[in-house]
């Protein structure tokens, strides 16, 4: 088979994503791919690894012909926060570096997965069941480059034939990786206060309902749909995709099952709280589901108890 890259490997949704096609197609299959931090050593031992700047477009290439690779999960990104901190780093990442990708897929050729985002819509696009197709206007530099790497990965599949997939990601939720810079990250945060500290100080205002996701359902939709035969995908870039929806009250109360004692105050970061409120309340990913066979595994129950056991052991060092 040709060899799979995924680029920004080393980040929460690449680092685990790389070991999850490791297993699938063979470590010495699947290339991990980082710009400037330091993989872990389960990452860097469990296969090759390279360090790539997606911005440079030779390097890229270089990468890709060295391992003769046919299929390209581009997941570096900068996030919402960052992106807000730092819009020009942002364009430069996350559009000149996808712009370069596409280039690549297009002359070797690749077929290329590019995950959007929730941040993809905006303040007047429908908050709650939002379509699959509807307004995107968002007011974010983040949902900006998304909805621009969108309309990229559109064009190069219908111009020059480029196999584009991408799905448009809810908060992705794991006890793997720290939170990166998103506006969702309290979802994550608030289990490892849970287990360290039995209280958490949220930086969302208690209501704020957002699409969530744990990620063994991301991986597996990312896969599934890079192997679901084209002839059935109406839509490519990108797909809606959910599991649950909730705001910061509803996930504590799940979590005082496990500790009854646990609290939650606020201390509402403007920032993320106004990022959060121009995205959707929940996503329609009918089309997702009727397309590919979308069908997530986990819940906010589910996940929950799953994210208490396993985090506790790598609290614990176990």
């Amino acid at each position: 088979m040709k060899r799979i890259l995924v680029t920004g490997a080393v980040g929460q949704i690449g680092s685990e994503l790389t070991m999850a096609l490791r297993e699938r197609y063979g470590a010495d299959n699947v290339v991990a791919a980082g710009n400037r931090t330091k993989p872990s050593d389960k990452l860097r031992d469990s296969g090759p690894f390279e360090f790539v700047d997606c911005t440079k477009i030779e390097k890229l290439q270089e990468v890709v012909k060295k391992y003769g690779v046919g299929t390209i999960y581009h997941l570096g990104a900068i996030l919402s926060a960052v992106a807000e901190a730092k819009p020009q780093l942002a364009w430069d990442v996350n559009i000149n570096g996808l712009y370069q990708v596409l280039e690549v897929a297009r002359e070797q050729p690749c077929a290329v997965f590019t995950p959007s985002s929730i941040g993809a819509f905006g303040p007047t696009t429908p908050l709650d069941n939002t379509p699959q197709d509807t307004i995107q206007r968002p007011n974010t530099m983040y949902g900006v480059t998304k909805v621009a790497g969108e309309l990229l990965c559109d064009y190069y599949h219908k111009r020059f034939g480029v196999d584009t997939r991408g799905l448009r990601y809810p908060g992705i939720i794991s006890y793997e990786t720290l939170p990166g810079g998103g506006t969702t990250d309290y979802a994550v945060e608030i289990y490892y206060k849970a287990i360290e500290e039995n209280h958490y100080t949220c930086f969302l205002r208690a209501g704020t309902y957002l699409d969530m996701m744990y990620m063994p359902d991301a991986l597996d939709a990312a896969v599934q749909l890079m192997e679901a035969d084209p002839a059935t995908l109406k839509h490519r870039n990108a797909f809606n995709v959910t599991a649950m929806s909730f705001e910061p009250e509803q996930i504590a109360a799940e979590i005082r099952k496990h500790f009854p004692s646990f609290t939650m105050d606020y201390n509402v970061d403007p920032v993320r709280q106004g990022i959060a409120e121009t995205w959707p309340n929940k996503m329609d990913d009918t089309c997702a589901r009727k397309e590919w066979g979308w069908n997530p595994k986990y819940n906010l129950k589910t996940m929950t108890q799953d994210m208490i056991e396993k985090l506790t052991l790598k609290l614990k060092g176990a």
